[in-house]
């Protein structure tokens, strides 16, 4: 029930005993005090999902419960990547800014590298887990203090099949061996990272998408039994959120070519110098399979939706589509650099120190593997890569408030040129 209806129902119980206790035949019954009514517990919204939802990318990282209830602070760049500290709870995510009129209190549960398995098991039962508990382990925990009236979940792009981060890290990885690689070099090296564009197979198969949306539409409707079991009133919200390309369709022209060479030729340095300090190390052919990826996931998404609204019909469930939530304002497409970008850039160190590498001048070919390694080995300094960046997940909180308000099912989240956010 919500907290108006409660309101309303407690006064109504409080003139009915005033008229009891007035006409009562028995003396005892009209001696007896009055019993004040309970309080009601404080509202809550809560984020389930991976680090399109937990605010990977956008700072602040709050510290993290692990799976042993210890509080887990920042470990250090050598740590383990299963650290639970590098599940990106930020304090900028979207839950957080998100205008929710009548919620009181905010639980982040969302977990960077979340999968559909970790919602219902422990991250750190599977390989490469985070070191925390169920996320729905966690949200019964916020049942026992609060009344949760909104569930903000954003699930799926990693998953048993594929992960975002491999994808992207694969894209990424192939352009800037092209470009500090020679073609006669990679013959003679065959232990050298593949230099071809990304096509749709190297991102996900028709039979990968089909598993994927399998999970997640177990995982969300887990979701939905969990919170009929554990919300006292029966009375939430589940905005159901889609995902973002951090990449535009097309580079601006100024990325195009650099130094009379582009990405179709063989070793192209300044070229992907370019490109590394805008935050784009992709190829243009890249591209296109990159946003067909994202419509996947989008229609993934969706699917979920279908088939969770089908086996929950009385559920308040909303679809918030963002794939064009960064439209104008995405990595690369304007020559504004990343920091006029909802994105951030690809992030790379040279060796767990905490210094992100900037630029690429000067850099050779056994310096790009250097660093490239870093990221293999601890792939916790670079996974804020191509995620939403603090203006990106306050963007992707104007989405959140519209769906959280809105009378309709399914609702679109679209930024216009002058960088207005509409949900429609």
């Amino acid at each position: 029930m919500s907290r108006l209806g409660r309101t309303v129902l407690a006064a109504g119980i409080a003139v009915a005993t005033a008229t009891v206790s007035a006409t009562a035949a028995s003396p005892a019954l009209a001696e007896a005090p009055p019993t004040a009514p309970a309080e009601a517990p404080p509202t809550a919204a809560v984020a389930l999902g991976d680090s399109f939802i937990s605010g990977e990318g956008a700072g602040a990282y709050s510290p993290v419960v692990d799976i042993d209830g210890e509080t887990s602070t920042f470990p250090g760049w050598s740590a383990p990547n299963s650290a639970a500290y590098f599940c990106h709870r930020s304090a900028n995510a979207s839950l957080h800014r998100a205008n929710l009129p009548g919620i009181e209190d905010r639980f982040n549960l969302a977990c960077s590298g979340g999968q559909p398995a970790d919602f219902a098991n422990a991250s750190a039962d599977r390989a490469n887990g985070r070191q925390v508990a169920a996320q729905l382990d966690q949200l019964r925990e916020v049942a026992e203090t609060h009344d949760i009236d909104l569930v903000l979940v954003g699930v799926g792009s990693n998953n048993s099949s594929f992960t975002f981060g491999k994808v992207a890290e694969k894209c990424a990885n192939r352009f800037i061996a092209d470009a500090w690689i020679g073609w006669w070099e990679f013959w003679a090296e065959p232990w050298a990272v593949e230099q071809d564009p990304c096509s749709d197979a190297d991102l996900a198969t028709a039979a990968e998408l089909a598993a994927a949306t399998a999970e997640t539409s177990a995982a969300v409707q887990q979701v939905l039994s969990t919170l009929a079991e554990v919300d006292a009133d029966g009375e939430h919200r589940v905005v159901l959120q889609d995902y973002t390309n951090p990449l535009p369709e097309e580079l601006a022209h100024a990325y195009w070519t650099e130094d009379n060479r582009d990405d179709t030729r063989d070793k192209f340095r300044d070229l992907g110098r370019e490109r590394y300090a805008a935050g784009c190390p992709i190829h243009r052919a890249s591209l296109a399979p990159g946003h067909r990826f994202s419509q996947g996931l989008g229609t993934m998404v969706s699917q979920v939706y279908t088939d969770v609204t089908t086996g929950f019909p009385n559920a308040d469930v909303v679809l918030l589509n963002v794939q064009q939530a960064f439209d104008g304002a995405r990595l690369c497409e304007t020559t504004g650099g990343p920091q006029q970008a909802l994105a951030t850039a690809v992030r790379l160190m040279d060796g767990p120190s905490g210094t992100y590498v900037t630029s690429l001048e000067g850099a050779n070919k056994l310096d790009i593997s250097r660093i490239a390694n870093t990221c293999v080995d601890y792939f916790q300094t670079c996974q804020e890569s191509w995620h939403p960046n603090a203006a990106g997940h306050l963007a992707l909180g104007q989405c959140l408030t519209g769906a959280a308000s809105t009378n309709s099912r399914e609702v679109s989240c679209v930024r216009s040129p002058n960088g207005t956010i509409t949900v429609s």
